[in-house]
């Protein structure tokens, strides 16, 4: 029988009534010492609790992996404790929500960090400006990290991982997409090491390993998922070969026994980003046999023919959740959807926030 976007699927220890996940969204509201804004945060995700899963935004694993404005980040008790009504206020409007884990590697202005260097596999620039308090600057050459220093990156994920669950969240998603920190150490036109995370794939894909089994052993496996984006250039990270890189990567992941494997697709159109280097998806079908989340540019009708093909078991929807927080009703409806605001993505504010009309509301 074909599942459909309203059929219920099992995502590890997390039973989702519904398969049109939530994605995860960079959108601000955090306070100095990136502390979630509890009120503001409390009220955009519960809003959408009708999600069959809500992937929180991408959230600092430690203050060397964060270099946004006002994102939020989850290292410090502080910050566990500014997260706690966020989960309690979801659960209680009968929803279930993981938390993104994030190092942004190379993307880390020295803004952020007090002058200092950032940090990524490779002493690279990533092309383009970084967001900063001060507003845009370029982004400026990390350094290598040291072998010796990975075991305290990968400990610093264990240590947000342990965080996660101590402040409510179903479980965490491991953010290995997007050109930030894992994706660096993944691509080959980012990481040029020489020792044991570099060079081979299977050196390659050493880091992304280490951080999943760690954060599997510290809270299980059924509670942990990552993501990564396989096709094309993102933020200047990229692949001369990412079929055979990301198969490995993701059998990688099936012999750990992840929860479940979300894949940002990007497509030849689209907002945010565009390739024409085809999907991998149909490869990493093949080895990865646990749930498979699709990403990127879906309406209800591409989200309904990759479910029917089995090649996805569910789909995660981004900025269509942003302006429609009953947005597993309307698609079920085929109502109209209401386009967000990009002025206010990353304002301060409710507004563009937790301001979105509900359909019964919209309709009065």
């Amino acid at each position: 029988m074909t599942a459909t976007l309203f059929d219920p699927i099992q995502l590890g220890a997390i039973s989702a009534p519904n398969r049109v996940l939530m994605s995860p969204l960079t959108r601000g509201r955090s306070s100095t010492g990136h502390v979630p804004v509890s009120e503001l945060k409390a009220e955009y995700y519960s809003q959408r609790a009708s999600a069959g899963l809500i992937i929180a935004e991408a959230t600092g694993i430690s203050q060397e992996g964060l270099g946004w404005p006002s994102a939020p980040g989850v290292w410090n008790d502080t910050q566990v404790a500014a997260w706690k009504p966020v989960t309690e206020a979801v659960h209680e409007a009968g929803g279930r929500i993981i938390l993104q884990l994030w190092h942004m590697g190379r993307l880390v202005h020295p803004d952020f960090l007090g002058g200092a260097q950032p940090v990524s596999a490779s002493a690279t620039t990533a092309p383009g400006d970084a967001h900063t308090a001060e507003g845009k600057k370029p982004y400026t050459e990390a350094r290598a990290l040291e072998t010796s220093e990975i075991p305290r990156i990968v400990e610093d994920y264990v240590n947000a991982a342990k965080n996660a669950m101590a402040a409510g969240f179903d479980g965490v998603q491991i953010h290995g997409a997007n050109g930030y920190l894992i994706d660096q150490f993944l691509r080959d036109n980012s990481n040029f090491r020489t020792d044991q995370y570099g060079g081979s794939i299977e050196n390659r894909i050493r880091l992304l390993r280490e951080v999943t089994q760690a954060v599997v052993n510290a809270i299980g496996s059924d509670r942990t998922s990552v993501r990564l984006s396989p096709n094309g250039e993102t933020q200047g990270a990229d692949d001369s070969d990412p079929v055979t890189l990301f198969t490995a990567a993701a059998a990688a992941l099936q012999d750990i026994g992840i929860a479940f494997l979300e894949l940002r697709e990007i497509k030849p159109y689209g907002n945010f980003g565009r390739t024409d280097v085809p999907r991998v998806s149909p490869h990493i079908r093949e080895v990865f046999k646990g749930p498979l989340v699709l990403n990127q540019e879906y309406t209800r009708e591409l989200a309904d023919a990759d479910l029917a093909s089995g090649l996805a078991d569910a789909i995660s929807f981004g900025r269509p959740y942003i302006g429609n927080p009953d947005l597993v009703e309307r698609l079920r409806v085929g109502a109209d959807l209401t386009p967000d605001n990009f002025k206010t993505w990353y304002s301060p504010g409710a507004e563009g926030y937790t301001d979105y009309r509900f359909l019964e509301s919209a309709d009065a």
